[in-house]
């Protein structure tokens, strides 16, 4: 295993990141154990979760991927060993928590009290708002449309209420998701101004099909140190090559919720998506692993957030961290992005 600084801290995390979000809907108790263990055998330390997961989220799995976390680290006394990450849910949805969450200092300190009960530790290593409260383009919208009447619940509020998480021991640094670069800026701006905590990572959307991070976000988190949590490394899965020729595999992903996903089966997307199977193929690469080792090698990453719903997928993924890519295959993915940049935003 790799590892790499967080920030501008201390702490040195893995490169490969354990993402959870299947648990306690793809993924049952024993299952989420297993691969906990298997990670933390092959050197991962850097565990992800979030309030909001399971993923798909209802009302009856919400808070579940936390529990079996929580339920596996009771069996453990080597907490000091692992870094875990857990997320605050932005506004206006989903409505069952707290009645629509927002990101005020009540809601802030309720949400992280409820994911350190479920998780069963005193504390996270890392705590991050998982969407922003203003009207901003994320989850896949890249155009910005200004609306100054929907602000939100103001940054400061929320960065004044995650310095108190801090300072209170809950937190050990604290980080953004789904972030444009105003917002990183802004976080920066007031963390140096007012003394708060700094921001030390981010986490968005970054694969083959998605490398918007690109413009604009990779230059801050290289310049000032808040490097990238990438999720959704293999675009949901098509990257791996399981849903080529129109498959859709009994329990993938896709399969099960395909509406809720559609960004990454549209007819571009699938185009492309054929022109990377095909390079690995060309190359003698899984396409797993080569879109996996992509992420890895960019030097804006901090971290890459894998997900897996079998032992199998896991451990191929891990895998990803000892590839490395020759120039033939960067170029012959560089020619397959130039085509058309961006399908999957």
């Amino acid at each position: 295993m790799q590892y790499r600084k967080l920030g501008d801290t201390d702490l040195d995390v893995s490169v490969i990141c354990l993402g959870t979000m299947t648990y306690g809907q793809q993924n049952d108790e024993r299952d989420a154990h297993a691969q906990l263990d298997l990670a933390l055998e092959r050197g991962v330390n850097f565990i992800d979760t979030a309030e909001l997961y399971a993923s798909p989220t209802t009302a009856e799995t919400q808070g579940l991927t936390e529990r079996y976390i929580g339920s596996w680290l009771t069996n453990r006394t080597d907490r000091d060993r692992l870094v875990i990450a857990s997320k605050v849910c932005g506004p206006r949805w989903p409505k069952w928590i707290r009645n629509g969450p927002k990101l005020t200092p009540k809601h802030i300190h309720q949400a992280i009290d409820a994911s350190l009960e479920r998780l069963r530790t005193d504390y996270v290593d890392l705590y991050q708002v998982h969407w922003p409260a203003r009207a901003t383009n994320y989850f896949g919208r890249l155009g910005y449309e200004h609306k100054p009447q929907e602000t939100g619940t103001p940054v400061e509020e929320t960065l004044g209420a995650l310095a108190d998480v801090v300072r209170a021991g809950k937190a050990r640094y604290i980080g953004l998701s789904n972030e444009t670069p105003w917002g990183v800026m802004e976080y920066l701006r007031l963390a140096e101004r007012k003394g708060y905590p700094r921001v030390q990572s981010i986490q968005n959307p970054y694969n083959l099909l998605n490398r918007t991070f690109e413009v604009g976000l990779a230059e801050m988190a290289c310049r000032e140190q808040v490097g990238l949590l990438a999720y959704s490394p293999l675009g949901f899965g098509v990257l791996s090559g399981k849903y080529a020729g129109g498959r859709r595999p009994e329990g993938a992903r896709l399969t099960l919720y395909g509406d809720y996903y559609p960004r990454y089966v549209t007819p571009l997307a699938v185009e492309r998506t054929e022109q990377y199977l095909a390079l690995a193929r060309e190359h003698g690469l899984s396409p797993a692993a080569m879109a996996l080792a992509y992420v890895n090698s960019r030097p804006f990453v901090t971290a890459n957030i894998i997900g897996a719903t079998t032992l199998e997928q896991l451990a191929e993924n891990i895998d990803s961290v000892d590839l490395t890519l020759d120039e033939e295959v960067l170029a012959g993915i560089e020619e397959i992005h130039q085509g058309h940049p961006n399908p999957c935003p």
